[in-house]
């Protein structure tokens, strides 16, 4: 079953009773099975949440998440018990190798790059040579690719609105910065709940090794994902021309979780093929697979 995003922006109390989750407003209470909900978001300095409802929330491996006072997401809260194999699984990854985890970097980056020139080739018109830097990633990506397709990308990324293509991707840039910061928290946390369902630590990244990052393993494996985020935000300059991060703009957001990509014979939405991909991340620590299973973002049929 396809888990549920409730987005809270209202002053409220959220509690539970008989596992549903009660949400009270100054002007309506309503109510929802908490077994249906796979993210639920707090963005609202006065909402009070009881800890028992956390609780049953994170028993269901439902994703609780904060936003800060600048309505992106700040916190996050997960399932930490969530396999029955806990430990074994903890111990794989902990003690994988580091060609391996060298050749699973190679592998994202290589899907990542890959999906960048598909998306820019599809909103430009033009080929591309984002196919020949893929075939130059080394294992661990020693000569840094990414940052060169990266550059690239951004560069000629045609976002509406936006004049001579001055756009500058920074975390703290200009419009439409915030849009994309919004998506990729969104997918980052996405990213977090499916891989603690496949009972692996966010905090031990393949490549993320920053001391202060509690979801380096996140960053990681969402890496391929991002055009997702890139292409949402493209469609919303061209029909939204406010540039305020407002609550129209965070629900098309949103929309990336239940957005479709596909497999080689199968095609699911993306919260249920981020599930897939932590699973095949855990065999590879495990040593039944060898590659991780990323999805295809577009039916190439329709992007070509």
């Amino acid at each position: 079953m396809l888990k549920k995003t409730l987005l809270i922006e209202n002053k409220s109390s959220v509690t539970s009773k008989n596992q549903q989750l009660l949400i009270k407003t100054e002007i309506r209470e309503s109510t929802i099975p908490i077994e249906d909900i796979g993210f639920l978001i707090l963005d609202h300095p006065e909402i009070y949440i009881s800890i028992p409802t956390m609780n049953i929330l994170i028993e269901n491996n439902s994703a609780l998440i904060i936003c800060g006072r600048n309505h992106l997401p700040n916190g996050l809260f997960m399932n930490l018990n969530s396999h029955h194999i806990q430990q074994e699984i903890f111990r794989n990854q902990i003690n994988a190798s580091v060609p391996l985890k060298k050749q699973l970097w190679q592998q994202t980056i290589v899907e990542k790059i890959k999906n960048q020139g598909l998306l820019l080739q599809h909103l430009t018109k033009s080929k591309n040579n984002f196919e020949f830097l893929a075939s130059k990633v080394l294992s661990g990506d020693t000569t840094n690719m990414e940052g060169v397709a990266a550059q690239i990308y951004w560069k000629d990324f045609p976002l509406p609105q936006q004049e001579n293509n001055g756009f500058k991707r920074e975390r703290f840039g200009d419009y439409p910065n915030h849009f994309l910061n919004y998506g990729y928290a969104i997918l980052r946390g996405a990213t977090a709940r499916a891989l603690s369902g496949s009972g692996l630590l966010n905090t031990l990244g393949i490549h993320h090794k920053s001391k202060y990052n509690a979801f380096a393993l996140a960053d990681d494996i969402m890496e391929p994902f991002r055009p997702i985020v890139d292409e949402k935000v493209y469609e919303i300059m061209k029909t939204h021309p406010e540039q305020e991060l407002n609550t129209t703009i965070k629900a098309e957001l949103l929309q990336i979780l239940t957005r479709t990509v596909y497999f080689k014979d199968e095609k699911s939405p993306l919260m249920v093929a981020l599930q897939k991909t932590a699973s095949s991340l855990q065999q590879c620590y495990s040593g039944d697979r060898k590659k991780i299973k990323y999805p295809k973002l577009w039916n190439l049929t329709d992007i070509a």
